[in-house]
């Protein structure tokens, strides 16, 4: 397929390298970031421009990889009768885009991207539209680059989904820069730490969350919970979320 990526950031960047990869072909790159649009054109040996007015009408799908509240910047103005049009965002509506053209929708990966990655992990992609022309070609171009791996999704589900992404991503992405946090301060290596870390995300491949749960909390250990506690009286934030997970972890069994 001619595809025309609209943005220049993470998302935009590594599904621009899946599509290349698969074969398709990227017409165009369209971003305000002059820098980081033409960083994008040259490495997928294309062109770019600053201006949506510019953007080429040839394409035939055209894939918003913007922020969310950036979107509505895009659609002011912005008509593409006939054609493709799909933005990425999990938690925004694909009517967003029904001014844009009668033929939109969503291409969603659910995956924590980044644009200097070196290996592009793998993406399922959640995708919806308005049509079934629609839904059909953004699935087509869904499992061109992520086979095996990719489902229907309306706006309520998808929403849905990205509550539990942001929980098992950026909130233990969080807990593992306040581990980091208190390791430095305690003199400690965190990466000790990466064998458990490694371990603990592989376990639920086979075993639920709920199954694989250990430590003091689930076994009611008051004793070295207290011990716990006192150790981190100097670390209020991470005392704080401690007695609130041990909370947690014991009102769910």
């Amino acid at each position: 397929m001619d595809i025309v990526i609209i943005g220049s950031g993470n998302v935009a960047a590594v599904l621009g390298r899946k599509f290349k990869a698969a074969g398709h072909t990227i017409l165009q790159v369209v971003s305000r970031n002059s820098k980081m649009a033409s960083a994008l054109a040259y490495e997928w040996d294309t062109v770019s421009t600053n201006y949506k007015s510019q953007t080429n009408k040839k394409a035939d799908v055209y894939i918003i990889a913007v922020s969310d509240e950036a979107i509505d910047d895009i659609t002011i103005d912005f008509r593409l009768p006939g054609k493709i049009v799909a933005h990425t965002a999990a938690s925004v509506p694909k009517e967003v885009l029904k001014n844009v053209s009668e033929h939109y929708g969503v291409f969603y990966p659910l995956q924590s991207l980044k644009k200097d990655m070196t290996t592009i992990p793998n993406m399922p992609i959640f995708f919806d539209g308005s049509d079934e022309k629609t839904k059909k070609v953004l699935e087509q171009l869904a499992l061109s680059i992520s086979p095996g791996k990719v489902v229907e999704a309306g706006d309520d589900a998808r929403l849905k989904l990205h509550v539990a992404a942001v929980v098992v991503s950026n909130f233990v992405n969080h807990l593992y820069s306040l581990a980091e946090d208190y390791c430095r301060k305690e003199g400690l290596d965190f990466k000790q730490l990466l064998p458990l870390i490694e371990e603990t995300a592989s376990r639920i491949k086979n075993i639920s969350p709920q199954q694989a749960q250990t430590g003091p909390a689930i076994r009611h250990d008051s004793e070295t919970i207290h011990k716990h506690l006192e150790i981190l009286k100097t670390h209020p934030q991470l005392k704080n979320l401690y007695v609130l997970l041990t909370e947690s972890i014991q009102q769910a069994t």
